[in-house]
């Protein structure tokens, strides 16, 4: 009887554990598209006052570069919008990422008061 229990957990662990890994290759996935999708957005964003051919092409460079494909690339002004996709394993997560200059400072206290 005590076989069929160790047997039984064994089997349970295994399948706990395959689980486990499974969830780590799609968060490294997930990870791996994400900084690559921001990387190609500042590629872009340095290259969004030429031409959006331009700045979609250094995107797609960086992006490849990290491994990823880049799926979708738009640049508005000076502001890039790319999303890039990681295929690892049975996972192809794709993440969305923007960049652009910054805009003006918002915090608790509001704008800077004038000094007299």
């Amino acid at each position: 009887m005590a076989t069929v229990w160790t047997a039984f957990v064994a089997c349970a662990l295994c399948v706990v554990f395959g689980a486990v890994l499974a969830l780590g290759q799609a968060v490294a996935a997930r990870h791996r598209a994400g900084g690559a999708a921001d990387l190609a957005a500042l590629a872009a964003a340095d290259r969004a006052l030429g031409d959006e051919r331009s700045a979609c092409e250094a995107a797609a460079r960086v992006a490849g570069a990290q491994g990823a494909a880049l799926v979708r690339c738009s640049v508005r002004g000076d502001v890039a919008d790319v999303t890039a996709a990681v295929a690892l394993g049975p996972y192809r997560p794709a993440v969305r990422a923007r960049a652009g200059p910054a805009g003006p400072p918002e915090g608790l206290w509001g704008p800077p008061a004038a000094v007299p």
